[in-house]
């Protein structure tokens, strides 16, 4: 295969940039790293997770949708802090774990919580209400465990099917306190010196195209993605914000995994 031959490529991933970094090093490209998130805790989690397992430890809450390894993560800790991590634990297998996909899935098999739904690859909202359609919902309890922001539409389909919901939010999505360097990232991207972009989640586009507009650069912005810059988009929901945003992906690998994305990417650019 052939290689990026030093390609200058964006990478917006702030957990796992160092990983997706290595990956196109490897492939001889030059990792342009630009977080374009941070994961800031909410106000009142500890209030929010002593309510939950108040709620488990007296099976008033017989399912739990958990989204992301890092809801279940902070979930976790937060326990741990206030001391009502073991409680928390052997009441969650007591009642219906639901996950979205592999990542919440490994946070819970380490701490040795049995799941009891999955949703298939692409792990979307979708795929996972499909996995909760064997569940009888009407009048009974679901706490849901989202991820930087709530999850409508799952909210609305729960609701439709008669559940009573109970909503946590231990984390939100925000900008880089310091904005200038996705400032520069779109100029250089409008200044055709970056060879592609990669989009892991849908909060990258949207905060970068938000930094875009603050700088009145969106046009420009998406006229150099779709002219230009090769851009490479992870998963439906990413790509469907991605398209939103006025673009067309160049690359959508088969599966929404960050080493298909970046093979998918090199195999584009040979």
């Amino acid at each position: 295969m052939t290689r990026f031959a030093g390609a200058s490529i964006a990478l917006l991933e702030a957990r796992m940039s160092s990983e997706m970094a290595d990956m196109v090093r490897r492939y001889g490209g030059e990792p342009y790293c630009v977080p374009a998130v941070r994961e800031f805790p909410v106000d009142k989690g500890s209030e929010q997770v002593s309510t939950f397992i108040n709620h488990l430890a007296q099976l008033s809450t017989r399912t739990v949708v958990l989204y992301t390894g890092v809801g279940v993560t902070a979930l976790f800790r937060e326990a741990e802090r206030i001391g009502r991590l073991p409680e928390l634990l052997s009441s969650l297998h007591a009642v219906t774990v639901v996950c979205r996909g592999p990542k919440p899935s490994a946070v819970l098999k380490r701490y040795g919580v049995p799941i009891t739904l999955s949703a298939r690859e692409p792990y979307t909202t979708k795929e996972l209400l499909e996995a909760m359609m064997p569940l009888e919902l009407k009048d009974t309890a679901v706490a849901v465990l989202h991820y930087g922001e709530r999850n409508i539409e799952l909210v609305q389909a729960l609701q439709e099917r008669g559940a009573n919901l109970e909503e946590l939010c231990l984390y939100e999505w925000l900008l880089p306190e310091d904005t200038t360097p996705l400032q520069a990232l779109v100029q250089n991207i409008i200044a055709a010196r970056v060879d592609a972009v990669v989009f892991t989640s849908q909060i990258q586009v949207r905060h970068l195209f938000l930094v875009a507009t603050e700088l009145a650069l969106s046009a420009e912005l998406t006229r150099a993605l779709n002219m230009r810059t090769i851009v490479a988009s992870i998963g439906p929901t990413c790509t469907a914000a991605v398209q939103g945003a006025g673009v067309t992906p160049h690359v959508i690998p088969e599966h929404p995994k960050m080493g298909h994305l970046i093979k998918a990417l090199v195999e584009y650019m040979t």
